[in-house]
């Protein structure tokens, strides 16, 4: 895959605010319509304690989900941990993984927030961006915004919206009686789109499958080690 440069990562914070600012402006939010042949997964195992990260993308056929590739490897991270500055933290080593993948997905799911964040940049929009793909953000835990909560049951979703009220991502419940997941636009779709997308995706479990093997896979590298080629920790982005 092709990633653009769009900016040096090494920057300061103040800097770092900025350029979400700016970059929030390129962000398309619709949905050119084609066929979804293959998905992709996107997770980065770190720690704050710690420059080492466990990167890897896992990519499935769509919508059977079947494993086609997965691809992670283990770098150190430059940036300071920031939340909502954490695509400069995990941005460089992620390029590195998709750079280097043989199947170029459709769709990219990442486990963090797209357009549900202060500066509308979390880590999905971010990398929408950088790649020049359709991306989706889709996170475990809420980091801006405001909602009421959806019925406990499969398949229904809130709007989640911003304090002026406008509609920044969806409260999506993949699995019922379980917490819901924070789904938002990255780049190139559309909400509604995106909604459905993560519904296909999810096959019994709260993580939609391409974020919750991408999970598993960056698991297993940070206990082994080093890069892998074959068919974390929780934060705030």
């Amino acid at each position: 895959m092709h990633a653009r440069a769009l900016h040096d990562w090494q920057i300061s914070i103040q800097e770092a605010i900025a350029l979400q600012k700016r970059l929030r402006q390129a962000v398309i939010t619709s949905w050119h319509g084609g066929d979804i042949r293959y998905i992709a997964g996107a997770d980065i195992a770190t720690s704050k304690e710690s420059p080492r990260a466990y990167a890897g993308v896992v990519v499935l056929s769509y919508p059977a989900l079947a494993v086609v590739e997965e691809l992670g490897l283990e770098d150190e991270v430059r940036f300071p941990y920031v939340p909502g500055l954490l695509a400069f933290r995990e941005g460089p080593v992620l390029t590195r993984v998709f750079e280097q993948l043989r199947t170029e997905p459709d769709v990219i799911v990442f486990d963090g927030q797209g357009l549900a964040h202060p500066r509308g940049m979390g880590i999905a929009t971010h990398m929408g961006l950088i790649l020049d793909k359709p991306s989706i953000g889709c996170a475990k835990s809420l980091l801006f915004g405001r909602y009421q909560e959806p019925e406990a049951v499969q398949g229904v979703w809130a709007d989640l919206r911003d304090p002026a009220g406008q509609v920044i991502g969806a409260v999506v419940r993949t699995k019922p009686k379980t917490n819901p997941v924070f789904v938002s636009i990255g780049h190139r779709i559309d909400l509604e789109t995106a909604i459905q997308v993560m519904f296909t995706c999810a096959r019994g479990y709260r993580i939609p499958e391409p974020t919750r093997l991408a999970h598993n896979f960056v698991t297993r590298l940070r206990r082994t080690g080093g890069h892998q080629g074959a068919p974390p920790n929780q934060r705030d982005d």
